[in-house]
Parts: structure tokens; sequence; C-alpha cells
């Protein structure tokens, strides 16, 4: 995938995270950021890349649950 492609992906989330966790856009990507789920996002052995927002989204909540 290439990497503005990725970016944008990024992008989506972050601001889906601070949406749903009522959290700035800056909170929302340091967590982000520093999850299990970003670091397989940006590892292409994973194929995370190829999943919805919506997925990556649920995988980084159970993250954050657990």
């Amino acid at each position: 995938m290439r990497k503005n492609v990725l970016w944008r992906k990024i992008a989506r989330i972050v601001l889906m995270i601070a949406e749903t966790l009522q959290i700035s856009n800056e909170r929302a990507l340091d967590l982000f950021y520093k999850s299990r789920v970003y670091q397989m996002l940006v590892d292409s052995r994973y194929g995370l890349q190829t999943m919805s927002d919506t997925y990556i989204l649920d995988e980084f909540k159970e993250e954050l649950r657990g």
C-alpha cells in the first residue's frame, strides 16, 4: 500500500477514535500510535491495511479493553 494512502487511512481511523472515545484528535493519535493495532497496520505482513476502517477501529477498541 502506498504510504500516502496508508497515512490517509490512519487519519480517518484517528478521527473515528477521537469521536468514539470523545477525546481530542491529538490524544487519539497518541493512543493509536502506541497501540499494537497501529504496529500491525503499518506492517504489511499482517494485511491489516486491506481491512475496513471500522474493522481496525473495532480491533483498537478491543485492545483498549484488554
